[in-house]
């Protein structure tokens, strides 16, 4: 039955049209809002055998067609996924994945269909709403809807669902996902806002985020198919009693050992030693049919227990307060020859950030449904093998690798300096070199001490602490600083970078329902002084940005000349412009608006550069003199080049202060003469004389020309 739903949110019109497109799916919805519309297909497959995850994958499907174009490649279709694209993917992933059931082993997958592009109404929130509404009205089990919105903040106001022209004044890109009840997503960056002012955007998107889970319910109340039947087999009630009574004590002691190795060779020595236990008492038909669903149990078991210790005694695994932050360590400097490094450790994550500054020229392209753009602020996060002291092939970066660069841009954007004053391309590479939680923040404190040691003008030091929590009825329990076991057994994964004054990035998944305003308004205080108290310990190293830039990192000399002198750079077929890099070594970019970039390895390189620059595009004036170059004779005179790409005239009669028969007598093509500019005609012609500019030039001036 072919059927719309609409509601009106922020002024623009959200519509869901269903029983149209895509009827082979378990749930389909053609999802709208202005002219942005995306198709949000839902299918499931039968379980796959053998895993213990629920495998849910999301695409966001970007089709350049949604923006009138033809895709630019070779094939002339549309390629890998562009790294804003994976973004959204994660995005929508990350409220949806808690609602199914986590024992359900069937292939779900979710397909966001770009279709149009209206650059005022974000595809993102299209298609994450999309997708909770083709879910509720699937036999798919969900325990939704969800819905999304955005958060900006001009002038002080808060906007739901920013348009274009909002978002490029915006102190907040805040997206904000959630339930009925309560917020299960959080992602965005803001302008060194108080911890307030985002609990009060959150609170605020979380009102128009009902009146799109009341829709999705409607929807599904009329034509929502009854859901799937899934019955997982269980472990009978006996055998889960059997296994807290041999392992409770051995799970308990070995998950809380402090080092992790350590901790992990513990637990599978304890796995190891109660399985066995577990085959000796039982028969062996029961111990067969039930030994993955034992193993199981066994990890269920020492997540609740961990749980216990911390949400009713305090005590977490490694020994410390709630409120603690693990061991800080620092350094800065010490790799050679690169612009800038910095190291950061936190118990025992660990990470190494590698700074690169170049060209405009070296901007990222980005092209993508809208308008292309270039990006000069790049933050790259790899986390190979190694760093969990694993061995696995090395492929390019994923959707995680690619999901914490990105909030690592976020974090620290807002303090770099303006392009005016600090015009580079700046590339940061983060290393995870050791892993045990949190490597995204780490990454982003590493990656602000590596900016201070190359000598970026940061406008402030920035830090990032993980959050987690700990949630059993009404008792609950705050983490800072959690290490990899506390977010594998906890409820929340909140990650909050910022400045003494302010966040700039957060982050937040839920793995159950949602958390209430007041929790997160905890979590963010909380955050906060141990943000500050990770800022204290990264001065200790470096205070803040280095005066001078690093010695290895290139020089940029910036100048203005006049758009209509960029050709005499140029040169025609770039002849002058590369006579200039050759000679000098200098790279050169040069921008519409007469801005020029010159950087050089070294100073003088780009010093000869500018001079050689300035010379081509000099203003010629009246009443000065300059040295022309005579390029050719005629009857009536000589013309001469006095600077690149400009000739003018010298008569006949101003060759010299008595008669001169023939120019030739006076001069040949190719001699360097003075001249003083006695007229510029109103075409742009010019007049010269040599005989004023010999009466005005001293002797010493004289010689130079043996005259």
């Amino acid at each position: 039955m072919e059927k719309t739903w609409s509601t009106e949110i922020a002024g623009e019109e959200l519509c869901f049209e269903t029983g149209k497109y895509a009827q082979q799916a378990n749930g389909s919805v053609m999802a709208s809002y202005g002219d942005t519309t995306i198709l949000v297909t839902a299918t499931m497959e039968e379980p796959r055998e053998g895993i213990d995850y629920l495998p849910l994958m999301v695409n966001y499907e970007e089709r350049v067609y949604a923006i009138g174009e033809i895709p630019g490649s070779i094939t002339r279709r549309e390629g890998k996924p562009r790294d804003e694209a994976t973004l959204f993917a994660r995005l929508i992933d990350r409220p949806l994945r808690p609602l199914f059931p986590q024992s359900l082993r069937h292939d779900i997958q979710v397909i966001a269909t770009v279709l149009s592009v209206d650059d005022d109404c974000a595809p993102e929130i299209v298609a994450m709403n999309g997708a909770s509404a083709a879910l509720m009205i699937s036999d798919i089990p969900f325990d939704g809807p969800i819905a999304g919105v955005k958060m900006g903040l001009v002038d002080d106001e808060l906007i739901v669902n920013p348009d274009d022209e909002q978002c490029e004044k915006s102190e907040l890109d805040l997206m904000v996902a959630g339930s009925e009840d309560a917020v299960m997503m959080v992602e965005g960056n803001a302008q060194e806002l108080s911890e307030e002012m985002v609990v009060e955007a959150i609170d605020t998107a979380h009102e128009h985020i009902k009146e799109i889970v009341k829709l999705q319910k409607e929807m599904a109340a009329e034509i929502g198919q009854e859901e799937m039947e899934v019955d997982p087999p269980e472990l009978p009630d006996e055998l889960k009693d059997k296994v807290e009574e041999l392992g409770s004590e051995k799970m308990k002691e070995a998950a809380f050992t402090k080092k992790k190795l350590e901790r992990e060779e513990n637990m599978d020595a304890a796995r190891e030693e109660i399985m066995g236990e577990l085959a000796e008492e039982l028969d062996e038909e029961t111990f067969s049919e039930y030994e993955n669903m034992l193993e199981d149990e066994l990890d269920d078991l020492a997540k609740k227990l961990v749980r216990r210790e911390i949400i009713e005694n305090g005590k977490r695994p490694d020994g410390r307060d709630l409120d603690e932050v693990r061991p800080i360590e620092s350094d800065v400097g010490f790799v050679p020859k690169v612009h800038g490094c910095g190291m950061f450790k936190r118990g025992e994550t660990q990470t190494l950030s590698v700074l690169t500054l170049g060209a405009s020229s070296d901007e990222q392209i980005l092209f993508g449904l809208g308008e292309e753009e270039t990006k000069g602020f790049l933050h790259h996060y790899n986390f190979p093998p190694y760093s969990v002291g694993e061995t696995n092939p090395l492929r390019g970066p994923g959707r995680r690798e690619i999901g914490h660069g990105a909030l690592g841009e976020k974090a620290l954007s807002p303090v770099l300096p303006d392009e005016i004053d600090f015009p580079y391309t700046i590339r940061l590479v983060s290393e995870v070199l050791e892993s045990n939680g949190s490597t995204s923040q780490a990454s982003i404190c590493s990656s602000c001490l590596a900016m201070m040691d190359g000598g970026v003008p940061l406008k402030s030091p920035v830090a990032g602490i993980a959050m987690g929590l700990m949630k059993e009825g009404d008792d609950i329990a705050i983490l800072s600083d959690i290490q990899g076991l506390e977010d594998f057994f906890g409820d929340m994964d909140f990650k909050v970078a910022g400045t003494r004054e302010g966040i700039t990035a957060l982050q937040m998944d839920i793995k159950v329902s949602g958390i209430s305003k007041e929790i997160m308004k905890k979590a963010l205080n909380q955050a906060r002084e141990g943000r500050l108290h990770i800022l204290d310990r990264m001065s200790e190293v470096i205070a803040e940005p280095r005066s001078e830039l690093s010695p290895h990192a290139p020089r940029m000399i910036t100048l203005e000349i006049d758009p209509d002198k960029i050709r005499h750079v140029i040169g025609p077929g770039g002849k002058m412009i590369n006579k200039i890099i050759d000679k000098t070594g200098a790279q050169i970019d040069i921008e519409d608006d007469g801005t020029v970039y010159i950087l050089s390895e070294d100073q003088e390189g780009g010093e000869e550069a500018r001079n050689m620059i300035e010379e081509l595009t000099r203003e010629v004036v009246v009443g000065e003199i300059y040295t022309g170059k005579v390029k050719k004779i005629v009857n009536f005179g000589a013309f001469a080049e006095i600077v690149p790409g400009r000739e003018g005239l010298i008569h006949i009669s101003e060759l010299a202060d008595y008669h001169v028969n023939e120019v030739e007598d006076i001069l040949e093509v190719g001699d360097e003469v003075p001249v003083k500019v006695t007229e510029i005609d109103d075409q742009d012609r010019l007049n010269l004389s040599r005989i004023q500019a010999i009466k005005e030039m001293d002797e010493e001036e004289k010689e130079k020309y043996d005259l």
